[in-house]
Order: structure tokens, then sequence, then C-alpha cells
């Protein structure tokens, strides 16, 4: 962190001690835990302004008239995600497929 600034904060007991049980647990300490809750919050807020403008830009007409189509393309020279080093992916993945639908082998990890 850059600069730091104090913050006083007052939590009900109940919130305190969910609070302790979680930090002790991860082995953080509590300005480490709250500092990081509170930039995941500020992150996902800003993500949802994001989306939110960026669906207001949105052109739906477009957007209907490309799902739609029904004519199969193969994916253009360069339209292919390649395996980054160290990666899952075993294989190129193709963007432009016939159902519209990315396909891939990553695997998705439960939520905590």
């Amino acid at each position: 962190m850059s600069e730091l600034s104090p913050a006083p904060l007052r939590l009900p007991r109940s919130i305190r001690a969910s609070l302790d049980r979680v930090r002790k647990r991860d082995g953080v300490s509590i300005n480490q835990f709250v500092s990081i809750a509170v930039a995941e919050k500020l992150a996902m807020m800003e993500a949802q302004t994001y989306f939110a403008e960026r669906q207001a830009r949105a052109d739906l007409t477009a957007f209907d008239a490309m799902m739609a189509r029904t004519e199969v393309e193969p994916p253009r020279e360069g339209d292919r995600i390649l395996p980054a080093q160290n990666s899952s992916l075993r294989r190129p993945v193709d963007c432009n497929t016939s159902k519209g639908v990315l396909k891939s082998n990553l695997k998705i990890r439960k939520p905590l």
C-alpha cells in the first residue's frame, strides 16, 4: 500500500467474532483482512458501474441479428486463443464456433 490513513472501525460483536475467526484461519491481521475486503467491495461496485454503462451503449438489435445468423464460418486467421505458458489449456480454443459457444477445456473452480 502506498500511504496509510487511520480509520476507526466499530463493529457489532457478532461481526467482530466472525472476523477474528476467519482472519485467524487465513493467518492475516484485522487491518489486512479489512483492507482486502474493502478493496474487493470497491472493485465489485466499480465493475457494476462499468457493466451498467456498457449495457446502456449496447445495440440489442445488432446483437439479435448476429445471434440469429445461421451460416457457419471457420475461425479467421489469428482468431484463436492459444494456451499461455504454464496454462491448463492443452490446445487452442475456437472462438468462432458453429453454435456460437466458446469451446475450451478450462476448469471452473467453485467459489469459497
